[in-house]
C-alpha cells in the first residue's frame, strides 16, 4: 500500500498538469504515426518489394531523426530549466534561454548538411547497409530512388522538430498540434497525388511517397519557424539571435545536451544494427517488422506524451529550487510508466489482428508479423516504463551522462548480441529474436527504478558565466 502511494497518490494538480502537457503531445504523435501508417498503407499496395524498400530507406532517415530529438531533448532539459528560474532572475534566464536556442539551431543545420550530403552522394551504400550482400538488388534500387527524392528533408525535418520541442518546453504545446493536423491532410493528399497519379499529377509510386513527405516538412517547418523567430511573445526569440555570442554557455549546453545527442545516436546507431540484422533475415521479416513498428508507434502516443512532460515538469520544478517536490514527481511519473505500458499492451493485443489485414502481405510474412505482435505487446510495459523516467524525469533532472552509459551498456552487451545469436546461430522463432533485440528494455526499466531512488539523478545546470 505504501508503494501504491508513492506511485500513485501525487499532490493536487500533478495529473492535471501532465496531462494539459501530454495530451497535445500525444495527439500530435497519433498523427505522425498516421501519416506514416498511411504511408505504409499506400507503398505497400505497390508490393512487399516497395514497401521493405521504403522501411529500410526511412532507417536511414531515422538515424537523423533520433538525432535531432537529441539535440531538441536536450536544448529542453536547459529551456525548461531556465522558464523555471524566470521569476527569480528573469533577465539572466531568458539570456541563457535565447543562447541555448541559438546553439540549437546552428547544431541541427550543420547535422542536417552532413546527412544531406551522404544522401546524396551514396544513397547506395547507404542501402547495402540494411541488405545482405547480393541479395534483394530490387529493394536496394527502390530505396535509392526514395533516398534520392528525400535530400533537402532533413533541412526542414530538422528545423521543424527542434523547434516544436523548445515551444513545449515553455508550455506551448497547441500550436504544434495544429501544424500536425495540417501537415497531415498536406501529406495525404500528396502522397495519393503522386504516388497513384491521380488530380493530374504523375504516377511517381515509391518518388511520390518521398516527395509527398517532403512538401509536408517545407509546410511544418516553414510554420512552426516561422511562429518562433516573428510572432511568439513568451520567448523573445527573432533572427537577430541567431547571431548571439554564445560562448559562455557552449560548455553547459555541451556538459547537459551532448550526452543527450550521443545517447540518442547510440540509439540511432542501436536501431540500425537492429534494422541490419532484420533486414538480413529477409524481405518477408523486413514487411512484417514494418507492419508491427506502425502498431507499436500508434500504442505508445500517451507514453511519448508523458515522456516529454516528464522532461519539461521536472525541469520547471527544479528550475524552481523544489529538489524535494521532483523526487515526488518522479514516483508519480514511474506510476504512469507502468500503468500507461499495460494499456498499451491491451491494446497492441486487440488491434494487431484488423491492422495485418490491412496490408497485401503474404501468409507467410502475416504469421511473422502476429509473432512480432505478442513480442511487442510483452516489450511495451518495459519500455513505457523506462521511457518515461530515462527520456523525461532523469533527462530533465540533468542526469544525461549517466544515462548515455546506461543506454551503451544495455544495447551493446546485451541486446544486439542476443538478438544476432537468436537470429542467425540459433534459429529461433520471430517472437523470440524480437525479445532478444529488445531485452534492453527490460534491464533498463530495473535500472531506472534504482537510479530515481538513488536521488542521484539531480544535477545542477549554470546559466553561463555563474551558477543558478
Amino acid at each position: 500500500m505504501k508503494l501504491f502511494r508513492k506511485l500513485f497518490d501525487m499532490e493536487k494538480g500533478f495529473y492535471k498538469r501532465v496531462l494539459i502537457l501530454a495530451l497535445p503531445i500525444a495527439a500530435q504523435s497519433l498523427i505522425t504515426i498516421g501519416v506514416n501508417m498511411l504511408d505504409n498503407i499506400m507503398v505497400g499496395q505497390l508490393g512487399e518489394t516497395e514497401l521493405s524498400a521504403v522501411s529500410l530507406a526511412n532507417q536511414f532517415i531515422s538515424i537523423y531523426h533520433i538525432l535531432c530529438m537529441g539535440l531538441g531533448m536536450g536544448a529542453s532539459v536547459l529551456v525548461s530549466r531556465y522558464w523555471g528560474m524566470r521569476d527569480k532572475e528573469p533577465e539572466k534566464a531568458m539570456v541563457a534561454l535565447r543562447k541555448a536556442i541559438c546553439i540549437m539551431v546552428r547544431l541541427t543545420v550543420s547535422l542536417a548538411a552532413v546527412f544531406a550530403a551522404l544522401t546524396y552522394f551514396i544513397p547506395d551504400m547507404i542501402m547495402q547497409m540494411f541488405v545482405k550482400e547480393g541479395e534483394e538488388l530490387d529493394v536496394i534500387t527502390n530505396g535509392i530512388t526514395y533516398l534520392e527524392y528525400s535530400v533537402i528533408t532533413f533541412f526542414f525535418l530538422g528545423l521543424s522538430l527542434t523547434c516544436t520541442l523548445v515551444l513545449r518546453s515553455v508550455g506551448q504545446v497547441k500550436l504544434p498540434l495544429f501544424v500536425s493536423m495540417g501537415a497531415f491532410f498536406v501529406n495525404l493528399g500528396a502522397n495519393y497525388s503522386l504516388i497513384f497519379g491521380h488530380f493530374g499529377m504523375p504516377k511517381m509510386g515509391i518518388a511520390g511517397a518521398a516527395l509527398g513527405t517532403l512538401i509536408a516538412r517545407i509546410y511544418e517547418a516553414f510554420v512552426i519557424c516561422g511562429y518562433i523567430f516573428f510572432v511568439d511573445k513568451k520567448i523573445g526569440f527573432r533572427i537577430k539571435h541567431l547571431f548571439l555570442e554564445t560562448r559562455d554557455l557552449l560548455g553547459e549546453y555541451i556538459r547537459i545536451s551532448i550526452p543527450v545527442l550521443i545517447s540518442d545516436g547510440i540509439l540511432a546507431a542501436g536501431n540500425t544494427a537492429v534494422a541490419m540484422v532484420i533486414g538480413r533475415l529477409g524481405k518477408a521479416f523486413v514487411a512484417a517488422n514494418s507492419v508491427t513498428a506502425t502498431t507499436q508507434m500508434m500504442s505508445s502516443v500517451m507514453i511519448q506524451g508523458v515522456c516529454q512532460a516528464g522532461a519539461i515538469v521536472t525541469g520547471q520544478t527544479l528550475g524552481e529550487g523544489e529538489k524535494e517536490k521532483a523526487q515526488r514527481q518522479g514516483y508519480g511519473f514511474l506510476g504512469f510508466g507502468i500503468a500507461l505500458g499495460l494499456v498499451s499492451a491491451a491494446f497492441i493485443v486487440a488491434v494487431s489482428e484488423p491492422i495485418i489485414q490491412s496490408f497485401n502481405l503474404s501468409e507467410g510474412t502475416a504469421n511473422m508479423a502476429r509473432q512480432l505482435m505478442n513480442a511487442i505487446s510483452l516489450i511495451v510495459v518495459f519500455q513505457a516504463t523506462n521511457s518515461i523516467m530515462t527520456k523525461g524525469v532523469l533527462r530533465g533532472g540533468g542526469d544525461t551522462k549517466m544515462l548515455m552509459l546506461a543506454d551503451n551498456l544495455f544495447l551493446w552487451v546485451l541486446s544486439i548480441p542476443l538478438g544476432i545469436a537468436a537470429g542467425f546461430l540459433l534459429g529461433l522463432s520471430p517472437f523470440w529474436i524480437y525479445i532478444c533485440l529488445k531485452s534492453d528494455q527490460i534491464t533498463k526499466a530495473i535500472w531506472c527504478v534504482v537510479r530515481l531512488h538513488s536521488g542521484k539523478w539531480i544535477k545542477r545546470i549554470k546559466t553561463g558565466r555563474e551558477d543558478s
